[in-house]
């Protein structure tokens, strides 16, 4: 039978072990390891490595989440004859450049300099634990308290976005085995070899306390530029309208989503590019700066393409948004707020005149990826030299406009100068290679039948566009020509 337990009771069941933990407790912590300043130092060191390491990976997995941001918007403002071929390229730009990167970009980035031009080891990414567990830091030119792999995997992140930036310049009439061979090339020579001038501890630009903190001028100026080139060799997409009049999107629901992915991914691109969160304030000011820009180069955009036409452009908005963006990456944490509002509001106009500019040379670009990526990134990388804040900056040197004189947009110059050249020179000579050997412009059949069919045969609204009706216009293609061969 269980009897009701009264409360005097429960008080001393209290008091009785009260008394029995008063005893013997000292005896306890007396009997466990006594902390030293050297072991409490050693976690702390253990515990921020952990920290970092999360945070990194979760800024890379943001970055990497760009490129379905880059598959909608290219795919959102192609015509529909070319939307298979531009999904199925920036999905595998990413799978292509992750083995050159493993193979020999990531070596060549952050191995041991030679010279401060290129690095000369940690190829094929070999470094495995130590016998008592731990895994190697960083990489010879990296000085980030995080390891290897962890480092590896967010810059492979950064070179897939280099990589990716180029096929929306080049969409729709690009050989599709030129688009492996050349994300190859990208991912594991050329636009390595900027990012060790750079990025790499013993750089030489680096060296010279060159201001590029995500990738302004490493990254989108480098894609911009050889996505440029691309689009100058490949010549225009047939049956386009005349110059200065861009084909029709051809769906701007796909690129509104993949415009807002972009955006979303970038707090992954600028934030992340801290390395760590020793510093939280520092993030939250590159947190700022990117949000800024970006509204500051929608609205821009918006607002002075209505002053020329009297519409309110979506493609246009939504392009401003991405100059901002880009505009702010090199610059966002050494730039004080305003300052990131004035970058985006010069995004916003240099984009629309950018497009006018391209579309004047007669070279066919159908995202505007060079006004975007080329030209903001390099705007964005000068503007450290004219805005920059002496307490945010490598050198404490401020810009030429806040009373720093010449010095740091003098580096900020050179090295815009250094790796314009350089990746105009490669691309010509990249792109001058597979023209010769046939494998740059797509097969002229796949001009008048549309490259989805002839180079995959699919479409991507079957439904609308079915492929049999394709095959059939091929069919009716090859005739035409047998009889032409005849007649002559």
């Amino acid at each position: 039978m269980n009897r009701h337990i009264q409360p005097w009771q429960r008080l001393l069941v209290l008091a009785i072990g009260s008394m029995v933990f008063a005893v013997f407790a000292p005896t306890i912590v007396q009997a466990a390891n006594t902390p030293t300043l050297e072991s409490l130092s050693e976690t702390t060191i253990k515990l921020q490595i952990s920290i970092d390491t999360t945070w990194v990976l979760l800024s890379g997995f943001l970055v990497f989440f760009m490129q379905t941001g880059f598959a909608m918007l290219e795919a959102g403002l192609v015509r529909q004859r070319s939307v298979v071929n531009t999904l199925l390229e920036n999905f595998i730009d990413a799978a292509v450049t992750v083995l050159a990167w493993w193979a020999v970009g990531f070596g060549i980035a952050f191995g041991t300099s030679a010279g401060g031009l290129f690095g000369i080891d940690t190829f094929f990414l070999n470094q495995l634990p130590g016998a008592d567990g731990s895994y190697p830091l960083g990489a010879p030119g990296s000085t980030a308290a995080i390891n290897t792999y962890t480092l590896f995997f967010f810059q492979f992140a950064f070179a897939a976005t280099a990589s990716t930036i180029t096929t929306g310049s080049m969409a729709g009439r690009t050989d599709f085995i030129g688009d492996l061979i050349y994300s190859a090339i990208m991912g594991a020579i050329s636009y390595p070899i900027i990012v060790h001038w750079a990025w790499n501890s013993n750089g030489w630009l680096g060296k010279l306390s060159y201001h590029d903190f995500a990738g302004g001028s490493i990254v989108h100026t480098v894609g911009g530029w050889t996505a440029l080139v691309g689009a100058y060799l490949l010549g225009p997409r047939p049956d386009r309208p005349p110059w200065g009049k861009l084909p029709p999107a051809h769906n701007l629901a796909l690129a509104t989503l993949g415009t807002m992915i972009l955006w979303f991914g970038w707090y992954g691109f600028n934030p992340g590019s801290t390395l760590g969160t020793a510093n939280p304030g520092l993030i939250g000011l590159v947190t700022i700066n990117t949000t800024l820009a970006a509204g500051a180069g929608a609205l821009t955009a918006l607002i002075f393409l209505y002053v020329r036409t009297g519409k309110w452009d979506l493609v246009y908005c939504l392009n401003g948004s991405l100059a901002g963006l880009v505009a702010i990456t090199a610059p966002c944490a050494y730039v004080a707020p305003w300052a990131s509002v004035l970058i985006g509001f010069t995004g916003g106009i240099s984009v629309v005149l950018g497009v006018s500019l391209i579309e004047s040379l007669h070279i066919d670009d159908p995202v505007g990826a060079f006004s975007v990526h080329g030209i903001s990134g390099m705007m964005g990388t000068l503007s450290i030299g004219f805005l920059g804040q002496a307490e945010l900056t490598l050198n404490q040197k401020a810009g030429l406009f806040l009373g720093g004189g010449f010095d740091l947009l003098g580096i900020q110059m050179l090295g815009i100068v250094a790796i314009t050249v350089f990746t105009v020179a490669f691309a010509f000579l990249m792109y001058g290679g597979l023209k010769a050997v046939g494998y740059l412009r797509v097969n002229a059949e796949a001009d008048s039948i549309g490259i989805d069919a002839y180079e995959h045969g699919a479409s991507v609204w079957p439904d609308i566009y079915p492929v049999e009706e394709v095959s059939k216009l091929q069919d009716q293609t090859k005739i035409s020509e047998n009889k032409t061969l005849e007649e002559q």
